[in-house]
């Protein structure tokens, strides 16, 4: 039953969402803030990558974490979710296996592209929105 969302009562579980997703925004920020550091491109990449992490487990406190996973996984959302996944990692890898930078700056950018349109999956039409939306501004 721990796994299942409705153990947790309505306020507590929206208390732990909004905890988990402040506390995702805020590794992101320090992160970012860490990165004109000496070195502060490991840092940035961890607490960036952090943050990303709590953001996206702040929703399994609304949903639980099986159906937030069933979600993350189903048809239309499958390739988002395994992109910003990848991403995730890669950034990792860049800045502990590879030490290349730049290649750490570039996989933090996907990483937010990913995880916004993975986001963008949850909203009715914003995903056709953003699509016609560029369309229409590339002509």
């Amino acid at each position: 039953k721990v796994l299942d969302a409705s153990t947790l009562s309505f306020g507590t579980r929206v208390r732990w969402f909004a905890i988990c997703f402040i506390a995702g925004v805020v590794c992101s920020i320090l992160g970012t803030s860490l990165l004109w550091l000496p070195k502060g491109i490991k840092l940035f990449a961890v607490f960036y990558t952090l943050g990303n992490i709590a953001a996206l487990a702040s929703t399994c406190f609304l949903m639980g974490p099986l159906k937030q996973l069933k979600a993350m996984f189903e048809p239309k959302r499958l390739i988002a979710t395994l992109v910003m996944l990848l991403f995730l990692l890669l950034t990792l890898c860049a800045v502990f296996w590879w030490n290349k930078k730049g290649l750490a700056l570039l996989f933090c950018m996907l990483q937010f592209l990913a995880m916004t349109w993975y986001s963008l999956s949850y909203i009715p039409f914003a995903r056709d929105a953003v699509i016609k939306c560029f369309s229409s501004c590339l002509g």
